[in-house]
């Protein structure tokens, strides 16, 4: 099964940590990254689409894409 997640947050170190520790434990880019400004709390956003092939597991809606 393939999983997807989109990782979000401000445009700062902590965001690069996030998808850095993610490319770690096996998830894999999925495009290109986004970017847009949050006027309400004036900063830039960013955001990175991740997948991962995880075998033996069955989709459910249910279940936490992060634990994976």
């Amino acid at each position: 099964m393939k999983i997807y997640r989109m990782i979000t947050g401000p445009d700062d170190s902590s965001f690069c940590h996030r998808v850095s520790q993610a490319l770690s434990i096996g998830w894999e880019l999925h495009g290109s990254a986004s970017l847009t400004f949050d006027r309400a709390n004036n900063r830039l956003v960013c955001g990175q689409a991740i997948t991962k092939t995880v075998e033996g597991v069955e989709y459910a809606p249910d279940m936490k894409l992060g634990d994976f």
